[in-house]
């Protein structure tokens, strides 16, 4: 209630307002309907022109009282459909907002994923339809209040009757309800599965593999298989539900036309009038109606509540509190250092980095080499704070990162990982979003392009740096896969207020020409920056001032390109095995 309320407030007043009095109006307009029949019976076997004008006058109140039924029932469709739309985008925007603070690990937990999914499924329509429901119930209660006043003057076991008649419907909703939301949840697992295949299907980025290794079929297949698993538990909740709803649903018939047995009858023995008996009749049937609408209610407010509190569980998910406050460290101009780090991947067995003793100083150019899986990456990682040292400390002039305020050691920081994002957005754009702060600066855009290299292909693109990139969107285009790992550069370049600059494999898809124009004026653009940088190019990493190898989450190796060659170890090994190729 509460939800809706924050979301407009305006609505939520009229929303209930209209609710309370079109929940008073249908026994008012079924009194009327008496006194329509009573008075033109008396007007057919009198001479009293009086009572043809009455008649008249209570035809008209009719007709004013149903015209305001309708006017308020359209008034409440129009109040839930607006409700509707800003609901949804207000809890659209509460999970999204919930997922910009989960870490990196609630992401690679499928837990964590299976409640997000369930969440953005159906939760962003249940608080609606919960609310709906409450005061559709209200409005029903108020309605069966005034049928209830009315057969009370026939008699009081008529209104038990009327109450009795309606508990079979809420019986199947009941029993029904919790299996429906177990089944939703039981399922949400293989929902992911199904649009995960479907994504690789009708997607450009996976469309080339799927073609060449013909795997359409395969995948068709599968995305069948899931549905037809699904559709089958779907099909057997569905037909028990309709078939008891349907047996148990009898009762209720029956009721309501022994109701109607006993109105008839009376009337028949001119104990009641024809008016009466007329809003009897329409009472039971309606009454019925709200009774059964509202005790089915609660059995589907049941349900969506489950749907809401699975949503509220995703919203209220444990998040561990961002610590830190500093700004500056305690030891300016110190660098970053990494003491005694261990890290385990959570669920992993064993370390991804192990006892690493690290100290890059201010200007300093650092290379990491080592095997796919040595701790690299991981490394960054710690690095950026997209994950906390299981055991030791990283510092940055002096002071353990977790000390430090987010965004400001964020911004210190400027990383391109080898997996980067080829956002469906504008050339510029793409580049702007390495500094949020000026996204927007074509100014930047084109320096930090010069630095990258990517102002080399750029003007000659169709609108520069405003061409749409990707084919998602209208004129967009693509670029070759170096052509996007230069943007991708440019991006690093962006934050020229960073002292701490990472490219994680950052030219793999540019030829070497361009590798080593680009790592010649690296070195000059980040002079007075620490640059860490990561690749399997020893052409490249020989530029570098140090030069770590890591093995298995460990530091092996460290020294300059020349140092290593001379130890002969695994670095001189591994940069001969390269050296060969190009023999």
């Amino acid at each position: 209630m509460k939800l809706v309320w924050d979301t407009s407030p305006s609505l939520a007043f009229w929303f209930c307002f209209l609710t309370l009095f079109a929940g008073a109006l249908p026994g008012a307009v079924a009194y009327v309907s008496k006194l329509l029949v009573d008075a033109v019976l008396k007007a057919s076997q009198g001479q009293d022109p009086a009572l043809n004008e009455y008649a008249f006058q209570v035809v008209a109140l009719e007709l004013i009282l149903v015209v305001t039924v309708a006017a308020f029932q359209r008034g409440l469709s129009t109040c839930g459909d607006l409700l509707r739309a800003l609901l949804s985008q207000r809890v659209n925007q509460m999970i999204l907002e919930k997922a910009l603070t989960l870490s990196l690990s609630h992401f690679e937990d499928a837990k964590t994923y299976d409640k997000l999914s369930q969440a953005r499924r159906r939760a962003s329509s249940k608080p609606l339809s919960l609310v709906q429901r409450t005061f559709g119930l209200l409005q029903n209660c108020i309605s069966l209040l005034t049928y209830g006043a009315l057969l009370l003057n026939f008699s009081p076991w008529a209104v038990v009757l009327l109450l009795v008649a309606g508990l079979p419907s809420f019986a199947v909703e009941a029993a029904f309800s919790g299996e429906a939301f177990r089944l939703f949840k039981w399922q949400s697992q293989e929902t992911r599965q199904r649009a995960y295949l479907e994504m690789l299907m009708a997607r450009e980025d996976y469309v080339k593999e799927v073609k060449l290794f013909n795997l359409g079929p395969l995948l068709l297949e599968r995305f069948n298989e899931i549905f037809h698993r699904l559709y089958q538990q779907d099909r057997n909740l569905t037909l028990r539900r309709s078939g008891w709803g349907f047996v148990l649903g009898l009762f209720s018939t029956v009721g309501l036309y022994g109701a109607y047995l006993w109105v008839v009858y009376e009337a028949v023995h001119s104990r009641i009038t024809l008016g009466d008996m007329t809003m009897y009749l329409l009472v039971f049937k309606q009454g019925q109606a709200a009774v059964t609408a509202s005790l089915s209610a609660i059995g589907l407010m049941y349900e969506d509540n489950l749907y809401v509190s699975n949503l509220y569980e995703f919203l209220e998910e444990p998040v561990d509190a961002v610590k830190g406050s500093a700004t500056e460290g305690s030891r300016p101009g110190d660098g970053v250092r990494f003491v005694g780090v261990r890290f385990q991947y959570p669920g992993a067995k064993g370390w991804a980095l192990d006892g690493v003793d690290l100290h890059l100083k201010p200007g300093e150019k650092l290379a990491l080499v080592g095997e796919n899986g040595s701790g690299k990456t991981t490394l960054i990682k710690l690095l950026t704070r997209l994950y906390e040292p299981t055991e030791g400390k990283v510092l940055l002039d002096g002071t353990p990162l977790e000390e430090w305020d987010i965004t400001t050691l964020r911004r210190r920081v400027g990383v391109i990982f080898q997996d980067f994002v080829r956002y469906q957005f504008l050339v510029g754009e793409n580049i702007g979003v390495g500094d949020v702060d000026n996204f927007e600066s074509e100014e930047k855009w084109k320096s930090a392009a010069k630095k990258g290299l990517s102002h080399e292909f750029i003007p000659e693109l169709p609108e520069g740096y405003q061409t749409q990139l990707g084919r998602w969107f209208k004129d967009g285009r693509e670029l070759s896969g170096g052509q996007w790992q230069k943007v991708a550069l440019s991006r690093a370049f962006m934050r020229d207020q960073s002292d701490i600059v990472v490219l994680d494999e950052p030219t793999s898809a540019i030829d070497a020409e361009a590798e080593t124009k680009i790592f010649e004026y690296f070195r000059e653009a980040t002079a007075e920056q620490m640059a860490i940088l990561i690749s399997h190019r020893f052409s490249t990493v020989r530029m570098a001032d140090t030069i770590v190898v890591l093995q298995g989450g460990k530091i092996i190796e460290k020294g300059s390109h020349e140092e290593l060659v001379e130890l002969g170890g695994r670095y001189a090994e591994l940069f001969e095995m390269q050296a060969k190729g190009y023999r």
